[in-house]
């Protein structure tokens, strides 16, 4: 999977991926490993909506990292699911534990 930064306001949704941490309960210091796949014409535009889907997936808080564009669709699973359906409009939210 490839990820290259995005500083680019182009009006052409793009496929990003958004890295961090999220927390489900007040004063959990360890969180749940994320990353969210959306897409968005803009990185700005890409973490409100990151955001917005997290607070409806009962997420309280959240640290986003890293976040950048996919230059195509990744190989291997579930980012290769969640690739296709941010395509499709889709939030995709993948949880590590």
């Amino acid at each position: 999977m490839a990820i290259s930064p995005d500083n680019d306001n182009t009006e052409d949704a793009m496929v990003f991926i958004i890295i961090g941490k999220a927390y489900e309960r007040d004063g959990d210091e360890e969180g749940i490993d994320i990353h969210v796949m959306l897409r968005a014409p803009d990185d700005d535009s890409a973490v409100r909506e990151a955001l917005n889907a997290l607070a409806e997936e009962g997420f309280l808080e959240a640290d986003l990292d890293q976040i950048g564009t996919l230059s195509g669709a990744p190989e291997d699973e579930p980012h290769a699911s969640a690739y296709h359906g941010a395509l499709e409009g889709e939030v995709a939210i993948i949880r590590f534990a």
